[in-house]
């Protein structure tokens, strides 16, 4: 045997090939499975999570107008921040006031049977609740919370000062005093 295959055969092998900077190559398979769990995850539940509130929205009807005449009609209630009791603008205590409700509902269809609710924000939150709770037993089919005063519209069918004059009302002399506005019933 010659020197030169002895020492061919007893040559030092590599294991690992060492080029002495790290490898940045940036391995996105993991990344690619994490973000496919997540969709299909979101896929799955998304539709589980959806829960219909149910709200009756009026109809939009443009032509429908509202007559004044309709707003006479109406039985408005506000608290005000003491806790006092008007319907329609007229003060009234609470046995007063659950004897004139049961009356003018008595008096009204089982559709027509509404009355609208004006608290002041500062009013009692029980002393509201009591008041809903009355008129409905008096026989109110609806009960509407007035969030935000009606622009150029107070309770007990006035107008507001500031509001344009109803039709045929003629204009105030330039120069004259505002004519007094009526009090509001709410706290805007």
């Amino acid at each position: 045997m010659s020197l030169g295959a002895k020492y061919h055969l007893h040559k030092k092998r590599k294991y690992a090939i060492n080029e002495g900077r790290p490898n940045s190559d940036i391995n996105v398979t993991p990344l690619v499975d994490v973000v496919l769990v997540l969709l299909i995850i979101f896929m799955v539940v998304t539709p589980l999570l959806e829960k219909d509130i149910m709200v009756r929205v009026p109809d939009d009807d443009p032509d429908q107008v509202q007559d004044p005449v309709d707003l006479q009609d109406q039985l408005v209630v506000t608290i005000d921040e003491t806790g006092q009791i008007k319907l329609n603008s007229e003060p009234l205590d609470d046995d007063g006031y659950k004897t004139r409700i049961a009356r003018a509902l008595a008096a009204k269809a089982y559709d027509e049977k509404l009355v609208f609710f004006l608290p002041d924000d500062k009013a009692p939150y029980p002393r509201v609740v009591q008041v809903l709770d009355w008129s409905r037993s008096a026989g109110a089919h609806i009960l509407g919370v007035v969030t935000e005063p009606v622009a150029g519209v107070l309770p007990g069918g006035g107008s507001a000062p500031g509001a344009p004059p109803p039709p045929g009302t003629p204009p105030p002399a330039p120069g004259a005093p505002p004519p007094p506005s009526p009090p509001s019933g709410g706290s805007r």
